[in-house]
């Protein structure tokens, strides 16, 4: 009878009870910061932030240890690539909500708003001055605003995502080849562009609400911009995380050429991010 390979089963973690009041913190937060404009509100959001990157860390360290430890199996391997896979799979099906949101906005609501089919008299009803077009920078009440461009900003950051996947993609390749100097310089160079597009990204936002009007006030448009935009920043600051975190175990010598699905899975979520972002540059701020 063939052998099979020892499953480790940790002991219970403090971990996921953190996690979970640091996600609550963050909803309540932001929620009551947005819809009260409440400072003390503000800083409840961003005591989640901190403790979510808390908690990070720390099961990230747990994780490590445990991996360095030599206590995980093929079999581990493999769950561990089947929960990644599971877990980009419901990151995709997050975002396909947001996505149908604008389309339904777009392609149903707006157009039938205006008249479209049967209900020619709908628009003037509801919104006599409404016009059917996207983006739409008027509300009911009057309030307009600017539709952010593509070019800029955004363009620029597009271009960053891209040049960081070509980065990482070599980063990997040096691993799988035991090149330990191109991967570091690779990983690091990817972790900086991170950071630079996530503060072009606050740049932009403190643009649209100072000069542009664009808030998320701003009706249906401003709703998704800053909710696409928005999940999507989040998403990037937490694969950021996880690049510097992978920095740093490349820097204390983890990680072989036959041994590193930590940093093939870092390298997999980076890479959605990417694609995320290419959709959204299309969507939202070309079409």
């Amino acid at each position: 009878m063939a052998q099979t390979d020892k499953y480790y089963v940790p002991a219970q973690s403090v971990w996921p009870i953190v996690g979970a009041i640091g996600l609550f913190l963050i909803g309540y937060g932001a929620a009551t910061w947005i819809s009260s404009d409440n400072a003390q509100a503000s800083w409840i959001f961003f005591a989640g932030c901190v403790v979510i990157i808390f908690m990070l860390f720390g099961w990230f360290g747990n994780v490590i240890t445990e991996s360095m430890s030599g206590l995980y199996s093929a079999q581990m391997d493999r769950s561990f690539r089947q929960g990644m896979s599971w877990f980009i799979f419901s990151e995709i099906m997050f975002f396909l909500a947001f996505f149908g949101a604008l389309f339904y906005a777009r392609m149903i609501a707006i157009p039938w708003l205006g008249g479209a089919g049967n209900n020619v008299m709908t628009h003037e009803v509801l919104w006599p001055t409404f016009q059917a077009h996207w983006p739409l920078i008027s509300t009911p009440g009057g309030t307009s605003t600017t539709a952010m461009p593509w070019t800029g900003l955004p363009l620029i950051n597009t271009v960053i995502l891209l040049i960081s996947s070509i980065t990482l993609h070599w980063a990997h390749v040096s691993l799988e080849k035991g090149q330990r100097g191109p991967l570091t310089i690779g990983l690091g160079f990817t972790v900086l562009l991170g950071i630079i597009f996530l503060g072009l990204q606050v740049q932009e936002y403190i643009h649209a609400y100072q000069d542009m009007g664009l808030t998320l006030s701003s009706g249906v448009y401003g709703n998704t911009f800053f909710l696409l935009t928005g999940f999507h920043g989040l998403h990037v600051t937490l694969g950021t995380i996880i690049l510097f975190v992978l920095f740093c175990r490349i820097l204390k010598g983890h990680f072989t050429p036959a041994q590193h699905f930590g940093f093939q899975a870092g390298s997999w979520y980076w890479h959605f991010v990417d694609v995320v972002w290419l959709c959204l540059f299309v969507f939202v701020y070309i079409l």
